[in-house]
C-alpha cells in the first residue's frame, strides 16, 4: 500500500494519475497547504522540503517502507517498480527522463511563477507577468512542435514524460492561454485526458476541497513567502 500525500495541484495531478495508470493501491492523506499543514512535524519528518506531493510506500525496496519525495522521483520510482510506463532501452529511457526533466526544470516552475504572478499577486507586477507569460508560450509552442510528428512526447508511447507535462499543458484556459494555434498540443491533450486512468485521477482531484477559497491574509503570505514570512 502507498500512501500519497496530496492536494490537487499539477505536480500532485501527475502522482494520482500515474497511480491509477499501474493500478497500484493507495490512500490518499490530505495536506491543506492553505491550511499550513505542510509545516507540521508530521509531515516535515515526511518531507523536510515541506512540499506535496510525497509518498510512502509500505512494500518499499526489500519489504520496508520507503518515502519518495518530488514529482519527478516519485513517478521515475512508480515507473521502476512496477516495469511499466518508462522504456527499458537505454535511449529511448534517456528521451523519457530528459524530457521529465524538462516539465520539472522548465515547464512547471515557468507555469507555476505565471499563475501566481497573473492571478494571486498584488497589482505592480507587470514586467513578472509579462516575462513568466512570454516563456509558459514559448513553452507551449515547443510542445506543439514536438508533437507534430509524435503521438507522444518521448519514445513513441505514452510514459511518464506525458504524465508530468499534462496537468499543466492541460490548464491552458486557467492560465489565459490558447491551444487553437496549436493543433498537435491540443490534439495530444484530448488523447491524454480521454485516457480512463485519467478521468478517474481528476474525478479524484475534483472531489478534494481544500480551504483556498477562505485562507487568511496571514495563511497567503506564510505559503508564498511574503510580508513578514520574506526572508530578506
Amino acid at each position: 500500500m502507498i500512501d500519497l500525500y496530496a492536494l490537487t495541484s499539477p505536480n500532485v495531478q501527475t502522482i494520482f494519475i500515474a497511480l491509477e495508470e499501474l493500478g497500484l493501491p493507495y490512500t490518499t492523506k490530505l495536506i491543506d497547504v492553505w491550511k499550513g499543514e505542510h509545516y507540521t512535524d508530521e509531515f516535515t519528518k515526511i518531507n523536510p522540503n515541506q512540499k506535496i506531493p510525497a509518498i510512502v510506500d509500505h512494500d518499499g525496496p526489500g519489504g520496508k517502507p520507503y518515502t519518495v519525495i518530488e514529482s519527478g522521483a516519485i513517478l521515475m520510482y512508480l515507473a521502476e517498480k512496477t516495469g511499466k510506463l518508462m522504456p527499458s532501452d537505454t535511449a529511448q529511457r534517456y528521451e523519457v527522463i530528459q524530457w521529465l526533466m524538462l516539465q520539472m526544470s522548465t515547464l512547471g516552475p515557468m507555469s507555476g511563477q505565471h499563475v501566481h504572478f497573473s492571478k494571486f499577486n498584488p497589482a505592480g507586477n507587470d514586467y513578472a507577468v509579462s516575462r513568466y507569460r512570454t516563456e509558459v508560450n514559448r513553452l507551449f509552442d515547443l510542445y506543439d512542435n514536438r508533437l507534430s510528428d509524435r503521438p507522444y512526447i518521448a519514445a513513441g508511447e505514452y510514459t511518464i514524460a506525458d504524465i508530468a507535462a499534462f496537468p499543466w499543458l492541460r490548464n491552458y484556459e486557467f492560465m489565459g492561454l490558447s491551444v487553437a494555434a496549436r493543433p498537435h498540443l491540443k490534439t495530444w491533450i484530448e488523447k491524454v485526458a480521454a485516457r480512463p486512468a485519467v478521468k478517474r485521477a481528476m474525478e479524484i482531484v475534483a472531489g478534494i476541497k481544500s480551504s483556498r477559497d477562505t485562507a487568511t491574509d496571514d495563511a497567503k503570505d506564510r505559503l508564498w513567502g511574503r510580508g513578514k514570512y520574506a526572508r530578506v
